[in-house]
């Protein structure tokens, strides 16, 4: 099998300072890459009326984006060949700046979809090459520290940006605000130039390389184990606030703020994961689904008030933010040898579980109830729980 080998080339080792320097860049990429595909979530009902479609068919623009980055999460890995990572990246943040200003432009339901499929090639191209470049740019000793910096942009655009855009819509138009993200996305673009150090890749990712990944049991296992959180979680976090009104009787403002914890709370995850899974990997991994099942037990039960809620979501938070640098990097230790390919893998599941946990929280509402997603996201945090720990020992060792 062809491989990408793990160890930087002598040309990305530099000063430490520098290396960080770089990773804060690609956390900034990551940053605007998430809170630009996320950004119609708090803009459908701006958008809809706007280029005259339905609210429904406004929350499309999702799914086009995630289904986009699937394809191209695998495709620009194997098409991209040998060219400069730096390239690539640089390359990927040019698309996403063109596709924030078509968005901003358009004024055709066609053309918007369009624009999406653009930014959906940005998210699969730049997630598959920045998840996995931490162990291009730090020693060894500081990747998962890296990897949780670059992967903290997922939260914290979900915790900032999506908010500040979701207002910059509210008061000067949606087409401003993704005006604002095609600025910010032109900033990072020369900041990723300037700031990342050539990135040559020493051989090239063929389909062949896929498939042997996943005849490696590690591997599927690792693959396996993000599908189910993630298809868990997002079926039972789409529905969290309706449960929160049903069962704790909660109002909008309320839940706006518990949300806003949840989202702090997933930072604040993501870091401690980033500080401990290079030492106490099988913990993180382990731990961090052991909060998700409890805390999606527990949401039914937040019928005791305020404070209640406020404590699952915490919990929830704290669970679900380990879960990318957590995963991330048991998957690279699964196989070190071939960190590009485990990342494309690694972000094209990420993808479909997102979308395929939606749908099937959707569907467990509409045939038993309100909860019935918060138990499916407790089974398949559980199942994630077992799986994880019947291969801990080939990824991380014995304990």
């Amino acid at each position: 099998m062809t491989t990408v080998s793990p160890t930087a080339p002598p040309e990305t080792r530099r000063h430490p300072v520098l290396g960080w320097i770089a990773v804060t860049a690609v956390a900034c990429g990551t940053f605007t890459i998430v809170t630009t595909e996320m950004l119609p979530v708090g803009l459908l009902t701006l958008i809809g009326p706007d280029i005259g479609v339905s609210t429904g068919a406004s929350g499309q623009l999702m799914t086009t984006a995630s289904a986009a980055a699937v394809v191209s999460a695998l495709a620009i890995m194997i098409v991209a060949g040998r060219l400069d990572r730096r390239l690539l990246l640089v390359g990927m943040m040019t698309v996403l700046l063109a596709a924030n200003v078509m968005t901003a432009l358009v004024d055709s339901y066609a053309l918007l979809l369009a624009a999406r499929v653009l930014v959906g090639l940005a998210i699969g191209g730049f997630w598959a090459i920045g998840a996995g470049l931490a162990v291009r740019l730090v020693p060894e000793r500081s990747v998962a520290r890296a990897s949780s910096v670059i992967l903290s942009g997922i939260s914290i655009a979900s915790v900032v940006g999506v908010p500040a855009g979701t207002l910059i819509g509210d008061r000067a138009g949606w087409r401003s605000a993704f005006g604002v993200m095609a600025a910010l996305s032109l900033l990072v673009l020369i900041a990723l130039a300037v700031l990342l150090p050539k990135l040559p890749s020493s051989s090239s990712l063929r389909p062949s390389d896929l498939t042997g990944l996943l005849r490696r049991g590690p591997v599927r296992a690792g693959l396996l184990g993000l599908l189910l959180i993630v298809i868990g979680h997002f079926a039972a976090y789409t529905y969290v606030t309706p449960v929160l009104r049903e069962s704790a009787g909660l109002g909008g403002a309320t839940i706006a703020v518990l949300l806003l914890v949840y989202g702090v709370a997933g930072i604040a995850g993501t870091f401690i994961a980033g500080a401990l899974a290079g030492g106490r990997l099988r913990e993180v991994v382990v731990g961090s689904a052991v909060l998700i099942a409890a805390a999606t037990a527990a949401v039914p039960l937040a019928a005791h008030g305020t404070a209640a809620a406020a404590l699952v979501l915490v919990v929830w938070g704290l669970g679900y933010g380990a879960v990318p640098v957590g995963l991330q990097v048991w998957n690279l230790r699964s196989d070190p040898e071939a960190p590009e390919g485990i990342s494309a893998l690694f972000v094209a599941c990420f993808q479909v579980a997102i979308g395929t946990g939606a749908v099937v929280g959707g569907l467990a509402v509409d045939g038993i109830d309100i909860t019935a997603p918060m138990w499916l996201g407790t089974l398949a945090a559980a199942a994630t729980v077992a799986l994880l720990l019947a291969t801990a020992r080939q990824v991380t060792g014995p304990k």
